[in-house]
């Protein structure tokens, strides 16, 4: 998957370097609105394939909470720290954090917020943030805990990083790892607008 991420972005990068890749990008930017309901009907989908997850809900109460509640938190301080570190707006900067790893959402949100060049930076960051968590969740494994392997993944949790999680946590933190994904991805949009809007201009 790592693999198939990197190619796809390499493919994009040739496209781009071509006269056709004008005309995809074209052809986006006129279907933006599209794009963004189309990926938000997918993970509509995805959520409904999950058929226990309503049970699951019912029988961890108000604790499912508890980790993306900790990943939105950690997200969004992440951007307010590196906004300080190098006085980038701390608007642009939670908000490209706000992604949580749903590179393609994030690019495309936004990008209809901020324009393209903002666009393409929170694709890259979040889809790096996917990348390191395949790295990283089998130290967090060994070293640390399950639980806290669900962390980098952030909204991802839920379908790329998946396998991750069942190879090296367990049963209860797989579970807990669609929850925290569900969460996290219906998140992600309402995060993104919020951090933009509420903190422009601060620097």
């Amino acid at each position: 998957m790592v693999g198939m991420a990197i190619a796809a972005l390499a493919a994009g990068i040739l496209c781009g370097l071509t006269d056709f890749g004008s005309t995809i990008t074209g052809f986006l930017v006129e279907n933006r609105d599209i794009v963004l309901y189309l990926l938000m009907f997918l993970v509509g989908i995805s959520i409904g394939m999950h058929r226990g997850i309503v049970k699951k809900i019912r029988e961890y109460h108000v604790r499912i909470l508890i980790i993306p509640a900790g990943i939105v938190a950690g997200s969004v301080a992440g951007g307010a720290v590196y906004a300080l570190l190098t006085g980038y707006p701390l608007n642009e900067s939670t908000a490209i954090a706000s992604g949580l790893g749903w590179y393609s959402l994030a690019g495309v949100t936004i990008g209809n917020l901020a324009g393209a060049q903002m666009g393409s930076i929170a694709f890259l960051s979040n889809l790096m943030r996917e990348i390191f968590s395949f790295f990283t969740i089998p130290w967090i494994s060994k070293h640390l805990n399950s639980y806290s392997c669900i962390a980098p993944a952030g909204a991802t949790s839920e379908d790329t990083t998946l396998p991750m999680m069942m190879k090296y946590t367990n049963e209860e933190t797989v579970v807990l790892s669609v929850l925290n994904g569900v969460i996290c991805s219906e998140l992600v949009p309402v995060l993104i607008a919020f951090c933009y809007h509420v903190f422009l201009g601060i620097q």
